[in-house]
Parts: C-alpha cells; structure tokens; sequence
C-alpha cells in the first residue's frame, strides 16, 4: 500500500480543493502524535469555528469491518452500536473502557439503528427486508414489514419523533445484490414511511425523492431531512438532501435542503450524502463519499444549507450520530472503520 497518498487540504477562498504531497495520516494505534488544532476538521465558514475543539483529535476507534453503517447511541447501556452489514454482525463500542464486542450475529444483515423513548433498539433489517424492535427479555418484535399487501424492499435508516413514531426509509439498496442482504426483486417505490408501533399502522409519507437513505428531524420535529442517493441508479436524480415540513403525520413543502455539489466551475465534484444528523443549533452533519480525498468524511450544513464545516476522513463516510453522556462527541461509521470526535456542537436527539 502507498504511504505518501496525497495530504488533503481545503481553499475555501477559491471553493476548491487540491492536494498537497505530505505524508498520509496514519490512524493506527502506531500512529505518531496528532500536532494541534486538528488538521482535518476544516472551518469553510466562521460560523463553524465555535463548534470545532482544536484539541480534540479525530481517532478511530474501531477498524476491520466491511460496511461500517447505523451508528446509534444507547443513554442508558453507554455503549454505541453499529452495523457491519456485509458480515452480517452488529458491533458495541464500550464508553468505559473503549471495548468493541459483538453484540448479535446474525444481525439480518441490518442497516441503521436507533432507540426508541424507552432505550428498546430499532433496527432496520435488509435481509428479512423489516423494521424490528429488541426487547428488555431477549425477544424481538417485527414491528413492519409489508406496506398495502407488498414486503418491503430493505428497510435502511430511521428516526424515532416524541410521539412514538418511527420515521424510516426504504430505498432497497440490501436487496440489490447478496453483498448486503439477499438479492431480489423490489415491489414498491422507493419512499418514506411513518410507523405508529401502538397501531402498527403504517403510511407512506413521501415518494417524492429518488432513493431515500439517511433522514433526521430538525431539533423542533417541525422539519425532516432525507438524503437522496438516487444518482447511484438513476443518472436523473440530483446529488441533494431536501427538506420537508412535518403536519401531524403529514409532509408538506418538499424542496432542496443542500446540494452536495462542492467547489466551482472545473473544480466543481458532488458525491452523496449517506446518513445525517441535526445538532441542537439545527446544523445538519451529513455523512459524505463517493468523491475521494479532499472531500470524503463529514459535511456540515447551516440550518440555511450552506456548507460552513468539514471533517475529512480516510475513508468514505456512511453514517454518523452524537453520543457520549454529554452528547458531544461525534460518531462516524466510515467503510471499514468507526471513528469519532469530540466537538462543541450538542447532538439535538440522542440517536
């Protein structure tokens, strides 16, 4: 493997990006001390400055997976779980000592994680193509999987609202090849659904959007974002999040939130944004990749959809959310890789 990569850095004047020839960031446990204020966590805006520590150094926590995804923060357990999906295993990562143990396999190949208002986790099932809840007692619960008579494609992430909602997307993606799941046909339009777990009703809140991946709400439940990677099979679909206002059950106003278009003119690369959270100030950190160096990791939007922060990782980004007791660490499942950082910025839920 080549150990002088190009160094990664940021002209945010120029809205380009370039490389530099340094020697690559090595995140091993080996790796050389990280000289202070952290190099690849990239002010673009001034508004970002206050939420980036410069003493909080991006670490990996965790490395061997194929498809790191879903990382979701347990209060109660202090522990972070996320999805290896290809092999089929969820992973915990212990806050009091730093241990990763293997917390189920099989996993049904499952994608995004989140817990509910009681700490019960949810989990998003490519391979039995669900949406299941683990209980207290060991057991599980099939909380949906058909919509109008239909099986779902592969459910792949989901947010849970103060009523006791759950909010998921279907895009399809672990029924598209074995890889991820169990390849087969997919028998509905890509969407977005609504969950009432007390009535097991289930209702289709939007099919406005090519492939939903990541959502989350903003920090008053008044807004909901989604990721669309539609372009990774529909060469039609824009590389965007949008926005919708939330009515009750109800979504309204669909438009464009942010482009994932970076730089101008020649310069100009879009990727695609994968999994997605809000801080309590209603900026949005997005999972990012597809593009390469310079612009792979995090972005952060402002509550307006200007890219004002960046956290460039090694490794393409699939998922993030905060964690920690005091909610001020970011977590990022990356490829084959969990890492994390400690930043001002305060998660606005907890998974």
């Amino acid at each position: 493997m080549d150990q002088i990569p190009a160094r990664r850095s940021f002209f945010a004047a120029l809205g380009a990006f370039a490389a530099t020839p340094l020697l690559a960031r090595d995140f091993g446990p080996a790796a050389a001390p990280v000289r202070y204020p952290e190099p690849d966590v990239l002010t673009l805006e001034p508004s970002f400055s206050k939420y980036k520590i410069g003493m909080a150094p991006i670490e990996r926590l965790h490395t061997g997976m194929y498809w790191a995804e879903g990382p979701a923060w347990s209060g109660w357990g202090n522990y972070l779980v996320w999805s290896d999906i290809p092999n089929d295993t969820q992973h915990r990562w212990l806050q009091d000592d730093g241990r990763v143990t293997i917390l189920r396999k099989p996993a049904s190949f499952s994608n995004g994680n989140t817990f509910d208002r009681e700490g019960r986790q949810i989990s998003f099932e490519h391979g039995n193509r669900r949406v299941v809840r683990y209980e207290p007692n060991g057991t599980l619960t099939v909380l949906a999987d058909k919509f109008n008579g239909k099986i779902l494609n592969a459910p792949n992430d989901g947010v849970v609202h103060p009523d006791g909602s759950i909010w998921f997307t279907d895009p399809g993606y672990g029924s598209l090849v074995n890889f991820e799941g169990h390849k087969g046909e997919l028998f509905l339009k890509e969407a977005v659904y609504r969950l009432d777990p007390a009535t097991g009703k289930i209702e289709m809140v939007t099919d406005e959007i090519f492939k939903p991946n990541g959502l989350c709400f903003s920090p008053d439940y008044k807004k909901i974002y989604v990721a669309d990677t539609g372009a990774s099979h529909y060469p039609q679909a824009p590389k965007n999040i949008k926005v919708w206002d939330v009515a009750g059950s109800r979504l309204t106003n669909g438009r464009q939130f942010a482009s994932m278009v970076m730089g101008e003119g020649t310069n100009a690369k879009a990727g695609l944004a994968d999994g997605i959270r809000c801080d309590t100030d209603g900026n949005l950190w997005a999972a990012m990749g597809w593009v390469g160096e310079g612009y792979d990791g995090v972005h952060i939007f402002s509550p307006e959809g200007q890219r004002i922060g960046q956290i460039v990782l090694p490794e393409i980004c699939s998922n993030v959310c905060f964690g920690g007791p005091r909610r001020n660490r970011l977590f990022m499942t990356a490829s084959r890789s969990l890492y994390a950082v400690y930043t001002e910025a305060l998660g606005a839920h907890f998974c």
